[in-house]
């Protein structure tokens, strides 16, 4: 695990950001991102996808995700997420909505699952009427509440496991309190390059994932799951994880013109 003795050094541009700040840091807006996990033989591989390089932190690895948006609100969830984010039912409702919704943008992976079944998930969405679908939820012309009602489906938000939660550090222009979560990857979908906001994506084993350029937050997640050999292993041990409480990470600058970033 990433601990406080063991810090990431900042990129320059974040270095030089870091070091001119002064004033008022910019206010925080909420977001989610989920790790999503499927088997590989004995053990598993994660899903990342290459930031486009045009984008902000183009040519870095990182989770499927985003802001959370105003109608994230599914109608149907488990009525312990406010507990375990850490943030009022209503903030929380929000989050689990984005995160499910963001996955079916990035990813093309929809989880969810007949009303009447309730321990079911819909299999293939990689059809042209799913992408459709797809694409009218990226472009806001429906919400993930109105997707899932005309396909009469509900959320599967047992699906999604709280992992950690990190707030941008104060001087970056823009700044997040993100959720990380974990979810398995529904039998039967295929995840895909479908945002047209990578460059890439791949599947990857923990381990080798490590080896891939990210940000701290994406690079600290990864860390954190390497000591597990099974999807089952992360499963339990999301409950003994604490997602309510944020990290905010501390930055030292360096006799050398550099910063490191401690994590607590």
């Amino acid at each position: 695990m990433v601990t406080d003795s063991t810090p990431f050094s900042l990129p320059p541009a974040m270095v030089q950001r870091a070091r001119e700040f002064r004033g008022t840091p910019a206010p925080v807006r909420d977001a989610a991102t989920v790790v999503l996990l499927r088997p590989s033989g004995d053990s598993f591989q994660l899903y990342v996808l290459k930031r486009a390089t045009t984008m902000v932190f183009g040519g870095l690895y990182a989770f499927p995700g985003g802001g959370v948006d105003p109608s994230d609100r599914p109608l149907t969830i488990r009525d312990d997420w406010s507990r375990l984010l850490g943030v009022p039912d209503e903030q929380a409702r929000a989050v689990v909505g984005a995160a499910a919704r963001e996955l079916f943008e990035e990813a093309g992976v929809l989880l969810a699952g007949p009303i009447e079944q309730p321990d079911r998930t819909i299999s293939d969405v990689s059809t042209a009427e799913w992408e459709a679908e797809r694409a009218a939820l990226a472009a806001r012309e429906i919400t993930l509440t109105e997707l899932l009602q005309r396909h009469h489906l509900r959320l599967r938000d047992d699906l999604l496991f709280p992992w950690a939660r990190w707030i941008t550090p104060e001087f970056e222009p823009k700044r997040f309190d993100t959720w990380f979560f974990v979810s398995l990857l529904p039998e039967g979908q295929t995840a895909r390059d479908v945002s047209g906001e990578s460059d890439g994506t791949q599947w990857s084993g923990p381990a080798a994932a490590y080896g891939l350029a990210m940000l701290p937050p994406t690079r600290s997640t990864v860390d954190s799951l390497r000591p597990y050999k099974k999807i089952a292993e992360v499963i339990a041990a999301s409950s003994r994880r604490n997602a309510a409480t944020p990290v905010q990470p501390r930055v030292e600058f360096t006799e050398d013109g550099g910063a490191l970033l401690h994590i607590p």
